[in-house]
C-alpha cells in the first residue's frame, strides 16, 4: 500500500476488491480514497470516521451505501460517488450539512434523492450520466449552490424552483431532452453559463427564447 500521512490514506486502484478491516481503524483520517478499487460494498464501520473530510468512491462497482455514511458529519470538501451504479442513497445523507461538493455522476439515478436537497452547503453538485427524467422541486432549497451539473440525463425541462438557487453560476444541461426552460432563471443574478449543447430544441439562434438572448446581452454564455 502506499505511504500516507497519518491523516491522508490514498488506496486508489489497488485492486483491493474489498476494503481491510485496518482502513475503518484508522479512525483520524480526514481523506480517503478508495477509488477504483472494484468494491462491491462499504463497511458499516465507515460510521466511526468522524474527522473525514473528503471521501472518494468513485469507479467501484457499489449498489448501496450503509446509512453510517450519515455519522460523518464532518466531511466537508468533497464526496466522490461517480461511477458506480447506485440508484438511490441512505436517507441519512441528509446529515451531511458540512458538505459542499458531491458528484453522484454516471450511476443508475432515476430519481434525484430528496436527502440531496437537504445538504445546506452545496456549492457544487454532479449528477451527470444518470436517468433523470425529473429534478425536483426541493432543489430550490440548496441556497449556496454555485454549479449544477445534469449532462446526459432525460430531462424534458427544470423546475421553477431553480430560481431560488440565488448563487448559481454554471447550468450544464448537454445531452438532454430540453423542450423549455423556465423564465425564472433570467432573473439568477449571478449566472455566468447555461450550457445547452446537443439539445435539439435551442439548436439554432431563431428558437432561442427572448429572455435567454437577455442573458447573453448581459454577459451569461449560453452554449448550444
Amino acid at each position: 500500500m502506499p505511504a500516507d500521512s497519518p491523516r491522508h490514506l490514498n488506496l486508489w486502484k489497488q485492486q483491493l476488491g474489498h476494503t481491510p478491516e485496518s482502513v475503518w481503524q484508522q479512525t483520524s483520517l480526514e481523506s480517503l480514497v478508495l477509488a477504483d478499487n472494484q468494491l462491491t460494498e462499504i463497511s458499516e464501520s465507515i460510521g466511526e470516521m468522524k474527522q473525514l473530510r473528503m471521501l472518494d468512491l468513485g469507479h467501484n462497482q457499489l449498489i448501496s451505501l450503509p446509512e453510517a455514511v450519515g455519522k460523518l458529519e464532518a466531511l466537508s470538501d468533497f464526496l466522490y460517488l461517480h461511477d458506480n451504479r447506485l440508484t438511490t442513497l441512505p436517507e441519512s445523507v441528509e446529515k451531511l450539512k458540512k458538505l459542499r461538493y458531491l458528484n453522484i455522476s454516471n450511476n443508475q439515478f432515476t430519481v434525484l434523492p430528496e436527502s440531496v436537497c437537504k445538504l445546506d452547503s452545496l456549492v457544487e453538485l454532479r449528477v451527470s450520466g444518470n436517468q433523470l427524467t425529473a429534478v425536483p422541486d426541493c432543489i430550490g432549497n440548496l441556497k449556496h449552490l454555485r454549479e449544477l451539473h445534469l449532462r446526459n440525463n432525460k430531462l424534458p425541462t427544470l423546475p421553477p424552483s431553480t430560481g431560488e438557487s440565488r448563487e448559481l453560476r454554471q447550468i450544464d444541461l448537454r445531452g438532454n431532452p430540453i423542450e423549455s426552460l423556465p423564465e425564472v432563471l433570467a432573473a439568477l443574478p449571478k449566472l455566468e453559463k447555461i450550457d445547452l449543447r446537443w439539445v435539439a430544441t435551442f439548436a439554432r439562434p431563431a428558437e432561442l427564447p427572448a429572455w435567454l438572448s437577455g442573458l447573453e446581452d448581459r454577459g451569461c454564455l449560453i452554449y448550444r
